[in-house]
This record gives structure tokens, C-alpha cells and sequence, in this order.
């Protein structure tokens, strides 16, 4: 009789899993989630409530399949061995990592137990996509172009093997009002198609907010982003959108599998020695959501408050730590990773170095968002500012955008004084582009 051991990660689901898919053709399969002490001490309270959660609908859906999800706790490294050693199982099916930690402690479980990876994150899978020299992509637009006309790979159906209903050191109780899981996040798949025509018109209005929510079902792996992609399919502006937007979460992943530097590094050398300021004010005013630009506040106000934020709100928010106050990218990308309920490594690095000019572009160094702009454009009528920023709620629409450019007795009618009940702008933003623009080129001329 065969044993093996499906050991999931960042794949808490059963259907669009090919680790369980292979696990399950042996006679008798082990389900297996490992806490790591130090990491689950180290994220959020929040985060824990997600995981948990998402164990406990996985170990749901063993049980209706007569077993149970085992769950240890300790260093993967030596509790994936014994559970083998214990249960017999001659091999550990997972799903391939791309993150430096992932990979590393893959390789420490690998040398000590038979370890057969399987391709379960991405539609397409890093490595598969490549350019017509055979190397990866570090531009999105052809990336985008050839994943575009790759067909994914075809899964194989789960086995028959009975499923082990041992559950080892079981699951800590840690309550959450998330509707965590892989049947809550297909239901949340399933209402998204029914709006995804909106997407491609609204989906950079966060006062509107129709975005599909799904980054903390593909994050925790409730979600497959094959089964997104397959659902995903009316052919429509808004399903294109959408579709783009994983091929934009592949991209990223494929980038951080060929290059684990830059995580810590830019990708682009020449970026090495920017100038950065070792600004701890103003970098604690973005942080509280207090820089005295409302749509930056509201944004970073949201994040610290839900773990979330609306994307088009993210790509402002760190490019104003970055251009603006031309604060060290990484050090928002450390803060974002530990606010976020969806945080991923692969896409948070990705889209960091994106809005930085150091990463995967053609040209992006003077990309530098206006945020009085923005928030014109995309929070037209204050719905988003009002939401988070309640000091300047009365203010009508035209005024909200740039407070300081009023009157100091016009906003006193509505009860504003900046410095006293909102902020000031903690740095003028044409002054800060034309330093961020300066510190890039200065740079450039170093390399």
C-alpha cells in the first residue's frame, strides 16, 4: 500500500490543486499544514484569524470526504520528515514556491524527504513563458503578449485514495468573522462575473470600488488563479481587464522565481545608489495617514485599518513615499507586506519596484503621480476622502482635493483649519518631483 503526504502552503483548497491531484492517485493520503512558530507570531492578529479560518474550511472539506486536515507545529524542516517517517509516506507532493523563504525551505525539507513539486500558484507556471532567446521577460507589455497565447496546462482529476482523519496538534482556535475558504471564495468568484463589465470603466474609482476582492482568496490559495482565469471568460472590456490584471500577478511571480534579489535589491543596477532621505517624519506621517494630501491619508488610513486598499489608491500611496518624500522603497514595501491581508511577496515586491522606476519597465524612473490630480480624476465626487478622512467631510468636492490652496476663513466656514484639525502638506509636490527626478539622474550618471 503507497502513502504520500500532500503538504499544503499558500494552496488551502482542493479543487484546481495539482498537489492534491497527484497526492490522491496513491492509496492513502496524509493532508498536511505546518505552523511555523516564528512566522505565525510575526504577521498580524488578523492574518493569523485568515489562516485559521482557512484551515478550518479546508478540514471541512477533507471531512466530507471521510478525513482530516493534519496540522503540526514547529520548523517545516524537521516536522514534514517525521510526519513521513511516522505515516510511511514515501513522498511530500506541494506546490512549487517562487519566494526566497519558500524555496529555501523546500530545499531544506527535499534533502531530508522525497519532495515531487507540483505547479499550483499561477495560470501559467514560472519558467513557461519565455522569450524567443529562451530567457524570461523583465517588460510586462511582451510578457503579457506571449502568456497571452499559451494555453494552461491541462490538470489531472484528484485520486481515490483514503484520506487520513489523524489531526496531529489540530488547529488553533482563534476566532474571525472572514468568510475564509475555497467554497466562500467561488462564491465570491461567482458575484464578481455577474459585475465584471464594470471593471474595465470603474475599477480605478476606490469611491465606487468594484474591484473583485480576490487578492486574499488567491493569496491564502482559497482560489486558484487558473479557476479565475476559466471563469473569467465573457471576452468583454471588463473580463479583459481582469485577465490582464493575473497576468500581471504571473508576471511578478515568473520575475521573483529568475531574480530572488529583488527582494532587498532593484532590479535595475543603476538604481543601486539613489539618494535616498532618511526621512522619519515625514515617512511616520504617511504611515498614521496624516501627510495633509487626502487622497494619500484616506488610502493609508484604510490600510491600517481594513489591511486593505484599493489598488489604484496603492500605486498613489507609494509613489508619494517614494517621489514625494523619496523615502527608501523597501521601506514601504516591508510596511505594506506587514499591513496587508492579502500581502505577497512576489507581487508586493514586483509592484513596489514598479512604482519606484527600479524594477520590471521600459521607462519608468519619471513616472511620479500627482496626487491632487488623481484624486480629481478618480474620487471625483470626495466619496473615498470623505470615508477616511472625516476632519474635512464638509468640505464640498472642489475643495477637498487640495485644501491648502483655499482661503484659511473659506475652510473655517466649514470647520478646517490645516495644522490644527488636518494637516498641512508635509512637502510641496513640485518641488519633491523635480528633487526625486534630479536624485534618479543622478544616479544614472553614477553607473
Amino acid at each position: 500500500m503507497t502513502a504520500s503526504i500532500v503538504w499544503f502552503r499558500r494552496d488551502l483548497r482542493l479543487g484546481d490543486n495539482p498537489a492534491w491531484a497527484r497526492g490522491t492517485q496513491s492509496d492513502r493520503v496524509i493532508p498536511l499544514f505546518v505552523i511555523d512558530p516564528g512566522l505565525f507570531r510575526a504577521v498580524s492578529s488578523r492574518r493569523r484569524s485568515l489562516l485559521v479560518g482557512g484551515l478550518q474550511a479546508l478540514d471541512q472539506s477533507l471531512g466530507t470526504l471521510g478525513g482530516r486536515l493534519r496540522v503540526e507545529i514547529g520548523d517545516p524542516s524537521s516536522v514534514v520528515p517525521t510526519v513521513a517517517g511516522e505515516s510511511g509516506a514515501d513522498v511530500v507532493y506541494v506546490n512549487r514556491e517562487v519566494t526566497p523563504y519558500g524555496v529555501a525551505r523546500d530545499e531544506r525539507v527535499a534533502r531530508l524527504v522525497n519532495v515531487e513539486r507540483s505547479e499550483g500558484l499561477y495560470v501559467h507556471p514560472p519558467g513557461s513563458v519565455l522569450t524567443a532567446g529562451g530567457r524570461p521577460y523583465r517588460v510586462f507589455t511582451p510578457f503579457y503578449r506571449a502568456w497571452s497565447k499559451r494555453t494552461p496546462d491541462v490538470l489531472s482529476d484528484p485520486g481515490s485514495a483514503s484520506i487520513s482523519d489523524s489531526t496531529g496538534a489540530g488547529i488553533p482556535s482563534i476566532p474571525g468573522d472572514y468568510p475564509a475558504g475555497e467554497q466562500k471564495a467561488l462564491g465570491r468568484l461567482d458575484r464578481f462575473a455577474t459585475r465584471v463589465d464594470r471593471y474595465y470603466h470603474e475599477r480605478d474609482r476606490p469611491d465606487l470600488d468594484v474591484t473583485s476582492h480576490l487578492s486574499i482568496d488567491l493569496k491564502y490559495g482559497w482560489l486558484g488563479a487558473r479557476t479565475v482565469f476559466e471563469t473569467i471568460t465573457s471576452g468583454t472590456e471588463g473580463a479583459s481587464a481582469l485577465i490582464r490584471q493575473l497576468a500581471w500577478r504571473d508576471f511578478f511571480g515568473h520575475v521573483l522565481a529568475e531574480a530572488p534579489e529583488i527582494v532587498h535589491e532593484p532590479m535595475r543596477p543603476e538604481y543601486r545608489t539613489i539618494n535616498w532621505h532618511d526621512d522619519e517624519a515625514g515617512f511616520a506621517a504617511w504611515q498614521s495617514g496624516m501627510t495633509g494630501y487626502p487622497i494619500i491619508d484616506a488610502g493609508m488610513r484604510q490600510l491600517v485599518t481594513e489591511g486593505w486598499i484599493h489598488n489604484r489608491v496603492r500605486l498613489l500611496a507609494a509613489s508619494f513615499l517614494v517621489k514625494d518624500l523619496l523615502v527608501d522603497w523597501r521601506k514601504g514595501e516591508r510596511f505594506f507586506r506587514r499591513q496587508l491581508l492579502d500581502a505577497d511577496v512576489a507581487q508586493n515586491v514586483g509592484n513596489w519596484q514598479w512604482v519606484a522606476g527600479t524594477g520590471s519597465d521600459a521607462a519608468p524612473y519619471f513616472r511620479i503621480f500627482n496626487p491632487v490630480t488623481q484624486s480629481r480624476r478618480f474620487d471625483p465626487d470626495g466619496g473615498y476622502i470623505r470615508r477616511w478622512v472625516p476632519e474635512i467631510a464638509a468640505l464640498p468636492n472642489e475643495l477637498m482635493h487640495a485644501p491648502w490652496e483655499t482661503e484659511p476663513r473659506q475652510l473655517a466656514a466649514f470647520g478646517v483649519e490645516l495644522g490644527v484639525t488636518y494637516p498641512q502638506p508635509i512637502v510641496e509636490h513640485s518641488m519633491a518631483r523635480e528633487r526625486a527626478l534630479a536624485a534618479y539622474e543622478a544616479a544614472r550618471s553614477r553607473d
